[in-house]
């Protein structure tokens, strides 16, 4: 099932990717894509902000992974925050066992997750974010059925 969401705000970025949140669980594993600047992040963020846990966030870009513990209701939950943008190879992703992070049975968010292919079977949801002019954004939603 594919959702479509327009935004013309971070705010308004962020209030989706709430409503978004409200439905994952443990185990799923979430790819985020899109150019640039269009708003992985703040989609992060507001995942982020439905567990609790948008205090601890950072912009992952200067380390390929983070783990943020926050909270649904009264259950902890551990978000793993992976951003790809620097990774080279399938060799470096190799070199870190990523496919054991993302089958650990966390709730794990990948962003420019697109740029290898090679793991797309693996996503339980995708995300993607595009320009639709200079403030407005489309936002794809599709969860995958297994």
């Amino acid at each position: 099932m594919t959702e479509e969401f327009h935004s013309c705000s971070e705010h308004g970025t962020r209030q989706i990717a709430r409503r978004f949140a409200a439905s994952l669980h443990p185990g799923d594993i979430i790819s985020l894509s899109g150019q640039f600047g269009a708003g992985k992040t703040v989609f992060m963020r507001g995942i982020a902000e439905f567990f609790n846990c948008d205090e601890q966030l950072s912009s992952p870009t200067f380390s390929l992974f983070n783990i943020y513990q926050g909270t649904f209701g009264c259950e902890e939950v551990a978000l793993h925050h992976f951003d790809l943008y620097r990774i080279k190879s399938l060799r470096e992703l190799d070199a870190i066992g990523f496919d054991e992070y993302l089958l650990s049975g966390y709730l794990s968010i990948v962003e420019w997750a697109d740029r290898f292919p090679d793991y797309a079977s693996l996503y339980t949801h995708s995300v993607s974010l595009e320009y639709t002019n200079d403030k407005s954004r489309r936002i794809l939603c599709k969860r995958t059925v297994r």
